[in-house]
């Protein structure tokens, strides 16, 4: 229980900060703003609850890391339900807050949902799979017995900041299904939820791939 909660806990402030920047703050801070605050909430929560759930807060990553032989498979429903449940709990603190203005309230528009509308639904898909399979490669070799651990947290945080730089025009970034869920639910427009099938499939099928990718490239360095 103390490792879902701790992963409950992490997802919960990556969603508020993450998803909180470009709802509240978005305007303010422009795309690199909201990169970075995805990074930073992935970073901070990897050091502090990280040492007691391993610090996935992402469904792909446990995924992932279950393919990669780094985490048993019996444990992957509990901590994606543990993720989501994080998520949309945040999620639903952003709604309060973003209703509760003096002006304009009740207008969430889109919510930081992730869709595609500007760039085709292949761009995006491929998009989002190949990003997330960087994401875990970086995760991965950053958590590795051969790397210092102790800048685990740095690596993967500016990963996630670069991985938003480049795709928040194409998709407004997901590479975490549970995070797009949460947006989701609530945005002012059923869209998102229409195409929330991609941000499930292309996350979870690139950390597989990077999972396979790194087994082999792990039994081939054994092997040496």
């Amino acid at each position: 229980m103390k490792k879902l909660f701790a992963e409950f806990l992490g997802t919960f402030v990556l969603v508020l900060f993450g998803c909180g920047a470009a709802v509240l703050a978005g305007q303010y801070i422009g795309f690199a703003g909201i990169s970075l605050a995805f990074g930073l909430a992935v970073l901070v929560m990897i050091y502090a609850v990280g040492p007691i759930s391993g610090g996935h807060f992402n469904p792909a990553v446990t995924v992932g890391l279950a393919t990669a032989g780094r985490f048993e498979w019996k444990g992957v429903v509990p901590y994606i339900l543990a993720q989501l449940v994080g998520a949309i709990a945040a999620a639903g603190v952003l709604y309060v807050v973003a209703t509760g203005r003096s002006y304009g309230a009740g207008d969430v528009g889109m919510f930081a949902a992730n869709t595609w509308t500007v760039y085709t639904m292949w761009a995006a898909l491929i998009t989002e799979l190949v990003l997330t399979a960087v994401f875990l490669l970086v995760i991965l070799g950053s958590t590795s017995k051969n790397s210092d651990g102790k800048f685990a947290g740095v690596s993967i945080g500016l990963a996630l900041t670069a991985i938003h730089l480049v795709s928040i025009p194409v998709t407004n970034t997901s590479v975490n299904p549970a995070r797009s869920t949460s947006q989701a639910l609530f945005a002012a427009s059923s869209l998102p939820v229409e195409q929330l099938w991609l941000f499930w499939v292309a996350p979870i099928a690139g950390a597989i791939i990077a999972g396979i990718i790194w087994k082999y490239m792990d039994s081939v360095k054994s092997k040496k």
